[in-house]
């Protein structure tokens, strides 16, 4: 069993198969582990950081790769409740990251600076979500 923290090769090929030059929203759902889990040669691996500590630690180094690529947090929200699911089920942080393209995306991962950030996302999750979505623009009903 996977724990979600990073994608399968089915997985990304899929992802690079969509469209490359059309904006995409990145929903992503992330729960954190009680401690961090650094391999056991990082530099903070005996420092006791929690999850929440190493995410935010993701999000200082990784935010100016984001943006560097055009990329923008376009809503964030902090969880209540499930009311349709898995009543265990619970993110710590919740988002949606915007691209101009699926190209930014690509670029931001293989950025070297988010490269060496991405060691605090590893450690930091339990388990998460990461869900492409095509913006379909507002509307008046749902569906």
């Amino acid at each position: 069993m996977t724990n979600y923290v990073d994608p399968d090769r089915a997985q990304f090929d899929a992802f690079k198969d969509l469209p490359r030059d059309t904006p995409l929203n990145m929903l992503n759902l992330v729960r954190f582990n009680d401690l961090a889990n650094y391999p056991g040669d990082h530099e903070l691996a005996r420092d006791g950081l929690t999850g929440a500590d190493a995410y935010a630690l993701y999000g200082k180094h990784s935010g100016p790769v984001l943006d560097k690529v055009g990329g923008s947090i376009l809503w964030r929200g902090s969880f209540e409740t499930v009311l349709i699911g898995p009543p265990e089920e619970r993110w710590d942080a919740s988002f949606i990251a915007q691209y101009p393209d699926a190209h930014a995306f690509l670029a931001m991962i293989s950025d070297p600076e988010y490269q060496s950030a991405v060691v605090h996302r590893q450690a930091a999750v339990k388990t998460s979500r990461l869900i492409r979505y095509q913006n379909a623009g507002p509307g008046d009903v749902f569906g």
